[in-house]
């Protein structure tokens, strides 16, 4: 880490093994880490690489250096050893100093990086509403974004669509099939949720029809002539699965003639594709409100595909790209270490390459942004580094600036979610679910009975919303997780209505001081070890936005958040704040709090979450 204190301490390290070993190092060879909770310091020094170029052992190097530094640098107050690691404590004096400069700072944004990043998420499939699983990749879409913005970047938000393709088909071909004509209206049916019901409704058929074909004499004469005789009848027919949809099936027939008669623009199948997907947009709006998002742009699949395709011909004559014998084209990515990769099908039709390539380029026409992240789950690893290889392949001018955020799925308490099947959680219905827990919780505890039914209402949108979100992007993202909607609104818990809490806590604190003249707050400087610890955290804020940026990573900030809200916590228990000992120190805790407040605030907004005032 670098920053001005592990500076001046790097020169006198650097000074002193000039005079003591006759030894040139430079000060950015030189290694420093915060130092860990459990031992005492600001900063550590880790000495081990320098052992053996002093010819010394820890003990007699870290007295050496310690004593070196501490000498030399007021503003060092002691070191200690632990083995090779150099501990550093700073005078509570240089930390008060910092804290009155952090006091003055009105915006925690970063100048402007010079980089502009488009960051794409949700990208949704218009065959079903959005999911649990989607709610992890928006909501770290979202927070990324905003975090990135922070840190410098000119961000734009972005979402490409995937509106076409046999899974869309599949819905439309249901609808025709069972629809009767009813519509959401008729229903009276959230609009994404009636189209997802047919999807749901033709895997249903198909898995029937599959059934009753796998009792009959071709499907036996198959199975009987199987290449691996060990494999039973119920692994076969599961993996056999793909091979009767395309071959065989009638559902699996009608369905990839629907997909081929859209591509060549047929009006019927057209209609029906713009009727069914105006139906899902709209339903994804409403999500997209409730969980407090929006976007920059979209882009469809049913557009950007087709300069995929055009690309794609420009690189089969620059032999980027080849063709087989059946006419589908493909790459080979074997020198990076991947494998050859279809971009065409042999009948024309694309894949989800041919419009990720064209995506790509067309954003990059339409914004010149030199960065593009991808928030896609883990399960796409692959397909993305495969784009990625292929981008640098066909020297597109930002292809050395690109980033899949891969994250780990979501799973419930009860297990994995199933969209074919309908065993998944509903966006929508997580939310409800979320908010309903905070209504049960406040009701339980009764602290707002004297509040209107709009403001309760309100408090318990905030509160959910915090729970649901916070508890989602707690966790690193390349890390699977359990979402429990229980737990996410515990108040003692690491959630988010845990640390609204604290800055509901400080709103009481202001409101019982009444008018205070918050400047005498200058005169206390004797700070009590919780005050100090709350100072180091605070003055860290903009550090922790700039790693969470760089990282792409919203768990960094929202566990400082948390590890921040459970200090002032502590402090609030520990210390005297209105009953202090002295104005000066009850002006120094109330404004001490004030910037707890005015951090967790900012945090929270950042990732998405708002703070209610009473709880």
């Amino acid at each position: 880490m670098d920053n001005k204190f592990t500076t001046e301490i790097a020169k006198s390290v650097v000074e002193c093994l000039k005079v003591k070993y006759d030894l040139d190092v430079i000060p950015e060879s030189l290694l420093f880490n915060e130092t860990r909770k459990e031992f005492e310091g600001d900063y550590t020094l880790v000495i081990f690489p320098l052992l053996k170029l002093t010819k010394s052992n820890p003990n007699d190097l870290g007295a050496i250096l310690g004593e070196a530094v501490v000498n030399e640098i007021e503003f060092v107050e002691s070191y200690n050893l632990i083995k090779g690691f150099l501990n550093f404590k700073l005078n509570a004096s240089v930390w008060f100093e910092e804290y009155i400069s952090f006091t003055t700072k009105e915006s925690f944004y970063s100048e402007s990086s010079g980089k502009k990043t488009i960051v794409e998420f949700s990208s949704p499939n218009t065959n079903k509403p959005l999911h649990l699983g989607h709610a992890r990749n928006i909501l770290l879409g979202w927070s990324c974004s905003n975090i990135l913005e922070a840190a410098g970047h000119e961000v734009v938000r972005t979402q490409i669509v995937n509106d076409r393709g046999i899974a869309i088909c599949k819905s439309m071909l249901a609808w025709q099939l069972f629809g009767n004509g009813e519509t959401p209206e008729s229903t009276g049916t959230k609009s994404d949720h009636f189209v997802g019901k047919y999807y749901v409704l033709f895997e249903q058929a198909f898995k029937t029809e599959y059934i009753t074909w796998q009792a009959g004499e071709t499907a036996r004469s198959i199975y009987e002539n199987r290449p691996n005789k060990e494999q039973v009848e119920a692994d076969f027919f599961k993996s056999y699965k793909n091979k009767y949809f395309n071959e065989y099936s009638p559902l699996g027939a009608q369905a990839k003639k629907m997909l081929l008669d859209w591509e060549a623009g047929l009006d019927s199948v057209i209609d029906l594709w713009k009727k069914m997907n105006s139906w899902v947009y709209a339903g994804f709006e409403q999500t997209y409100d409730q969980l407090g998002v929006s976007f920059d742009s979209y882009y469809y699949e049913s557009e950007t595909y087709k300069l995929g395709k055009d690309i794609i011909e420009e690189g089969v004559t620059r032999e980027i790209f080849y063709k087989k014998a059946d006419g589908s084209v493909w790459i080979d990515l074997e020198s990076e270490g991947l494998d050859h990769k279809l971009v065409l099908r042999s009948d024309g039709t694309s894949v989800y390459m041919t419009q990720d390539i064209g995506t790509a380029r067309k954003r990059y026409e339409d914004t010149e942004a030199n960065g593009m992240v991808y928030v896609v789950a883990d399960e796409q690893d692959y397909h993305f580094q495969a784009l990625f290889a292929i981008l640098k392949r066909l020297g597109e001018p930002y292809h050395e600036d690109l980033f899949h955020l891969s994250y780990g799925m979501v799973d419930l308490p009860t297990g994995r979610m199933k969209s074919r099947e309908g065993k998944v959680v509903d966006a929508d219905d997580l939310v409800q679910e979320v908010i309903d827990e905070a209504r049960k919780n406040a009701v339980e505890r009764g602290e707002i009975e004297d509040a209107s039914a709009d403001e309760r209402e309100e408090i318990y949108n905030k509160i959910g919303m915090a729970a649901l979100k916070f508890f989602i992007l707690k966790v690193n993202p390349k890390k699977r997780m359990i979402f429990n909607p229980e737990e996410s609104v515990d108040m003692q818990g690491t959630t988010g209505p845990y640390i609204q809490n604290a800055y509901v806590r400080i709103q009481s604190i202001n409101r019982k001081a009444g008018d205070l003249d918050l400047t005498v707050g200058k005169s206390y400087t004797k700070l009590e070890d919780i005050e100090l610890d709350i100072i180091k955290k605070l003055t860290s804020y903009t550090k922790q936005i700039q790693a969470s940026a760089e990282q792409f990573d919203p768990s960094l900030l929202t566990n400082f958040c948390y590890e921040l809200a459970k200090a002032y916590h502590k402090f609030y228990n520990d210390v005297r704040i209105l009953g202090a000992e002295s104005e000066g120190a009850k002006a120094f805790r109330v404004n001490l709090g004030n910037q707890v407040a005015r951090v967790l605030k900012h945090g929270f907004g950042l990732i998405g979450i708002e703070m209610p005032n009473r709880m």
